[in-house]
């Protein structure tokens, strides 16, 4: 039974929701790695087969100005987790590898240990990328986690040009990052697979997130799952079931099989009674990798895509659902990956970490037809420094963009300002464009005779800039603590010679 909330103002839903039974609501937490903003078929692709996520769109709430805080990995990871821009952390810049010194500082609070101090349950699935460290130091059991079933950093980290993608044997496209061990699948901290098994893993994941929905249903306990896939990042991969069934390619395939992941976990929460206390959330974690071609996600209109500030490397898909408490719909309001934590916290009665955090509780959103909380965002590049500060900012409908730059992850497509070897530019006054009427980033206001509005607007961003760069503190570099190559995991420590001798199955 549908509850008719949404009439009442949100806040009164809020305790509505929290009273309801008594128990704190769960949360699966679904991330896809580098989709891009046209690749549902909810988000308009002509040829994706995505029926569960397109299910959850028309049964939940699908966002059209939901932004991650970096358009590459890593980064992007942190600040999902932490409710805090990257540069904080010190998750900058690039992403981990897999023998990198540094990772997610253990002083940093995660959205697992905020709701595990209320009695939640915490589990992760999939792809980490937050840095391995001595022992497995950085790994997500020593941050909130309970349990741990995946890959610590990218699943192109390391040589796969002799790995099957695809069943029967259908060997990985390309040759993946060489020099390096295989890429192993962890459970907590020990390998129990190197190289991995790219056919078999995903149904591993499905069959472990089912058992633990199920063992915390059975308990009664509320429960935090964060299942961070490798789809659709190259290379693409999977199981039998979906290998060769989509009309995209490899690359429809490894949609679909994220597509049915959602299914299962979806289904899971049915059968065990708790799709009406569980929120599901979904979105991407950076644009498309065009730079892949046909074998690369799409960003649909909008510009550009992994690796840059514009709306393609940031603007992301991203649903909200929760059957009975959630109102389908769509909305225009502006979120980021920055406002989960709170969200989440808020939602569960959890105290937020006494950090700065640069985020804001979406329930006015989510519960309500309220104003989104976050009226601005801030684009900083995969390197940002304090020189430059953010190359762009939103406020409100407009998007003013004070450096650009291209990125070899955008490659390829026809539009030059996307491509690795366009360089850094600066824009003084900035580019201007107006989201709501020129989406694709194409207009600038400031070549077309800009009016008293428009000038007004522009004063206030800088205002907001400048503000916000003297709030933003850059903790110190992790990725730049640099690489030592014994710390790359190996599931037959001592042998020899490295790295093709760490095999197991």
């Amino acid at each position: 039974r549908a509850l008719a909330l949404p009439a009442l103002p949100w806040a009164l839903a809020l305790l509505a929701l929290r009273g309801a039974a008594g128990v704190p609501p769960s949360f699966v937490l679904l991330l896809a790695d580098d989709l891009g903003f046209g690749d549902l078929g909810s988000y308009g692709h002509p040829s994706s087969a995505t029926p569960h996520l397109d299910r959850m769109a028309s049964r939940g709430l699908r966002f059209t100005s939901f932004y991650s805080s970096s358009s590459v990995c890593s980064p992007s990871r942190a600040a999902l987790l932490t409710g805090r821009f990257q540069m904080r952390s010190g998750v900058y810049p690039g992403v981990f590898n897999p023998d990198s010194r540094g990772g997610l500082p253990l002083s940093e609070v995660t959205i697992a240990e905020v709701l595990k101090a209320k009695g939640y349950a915490t589990a992760m699935v999939g792809k980490w990328h937050l840095g391995l460290g001595v022992n497995g130091s950085f790994l997500p059991i020593h941050q909130g986690f309970d349990h741990f079933l995946g890959v610590p950093y990218s699943h192109d980290q390391g040589p796969c040009q002799n790995l099957t993608c695809f069943p029967p044997d259908i060997k990985c496209f390309g040759t993946c990052d060489q020099g390096l061990v295989t890429v192993p699948l962890l459970w907590n901290q020990s390998i129990v697979q190197q190289p991995v098994s790219f056919p078999d893993l995903v149904p591993l994941y499905n069959k472990f997130s089912r058992d633990f929905i199920a063992d915390c249903a059975q308990r009664g306990r509320p429960f935090l799952l964060y299942y961070a896939s490798h789809h659709t990042h190259y290379p693409q991969f999977a199981s039998q079931e979906y290998a060769g069934q989509s009309l995209r390619g490899p690359f429809g395939d490894a949609l679909l099989e994220f597509d049915g992941s959602v299914g299962q976990l979806l289904q899971a929460l049915e059968e065990n009674g708790l799709a009406n206390t569980t929120l599901v959330f979904f979105t991407s974690d950076n644009g498309p990798s065009t730079m892949r071609m046909a074998r690369g996600g799409s960003s649909g209109l909008l510009k550009c895509g992994k690796g840059t500030t514009y709306e393609g490397g940031m603007r992301e898909p991203a649903v909200a659902y929760w059957p009975g408490r959630i109102t389908p719909g769509v909305t225009h309001e502006m979120a980021s990956t920055l406002d989960i934590l709170p969200t989440l916290a808020t939602l569960a009665g959890a105290a937020l970490p006494k950090v700065a955090l640069d985020g804001y509780d979406l329930s006015p959103v989510l519960f309500g037809s309220g104003k989104s909380p976050r009226q601005m965002m801030f684009f900083y590049p995969p390197s940002p420094d304090p020189l430059h500060g953010p190359f762009a900012v939103r406020l409100g409908k407009y998007k003013a963009h004070y450096f650009t730059q291209g990125s070899f992850h955008s490659d390829t497509t026809p539009d030059q300002a996307c491509h690795g070897l366009t360089p850094l530019t600066p824009h003084l006054p900035p580019l201007l464009f107006d989201l709501e009427s020129d989406p694709a980033e194409n207009y600038d206001l400031l070549q077309s005779g800009a009016g008293p509005e428009v000038l007004q607007v522009l004063k206030e961003i800088k205002l907001q800039k400048v503000l916000f760069e003297q709030r933003m503190e850059f903790g110190e570099s992790q990725i730049r603590k640099g690489r030592d190559p014994t710390l790359q995991p190996c599931c037959v420590p001592n042998c020899t010679p490295k790295p093709s001798c760490c095999r197991c199955s």
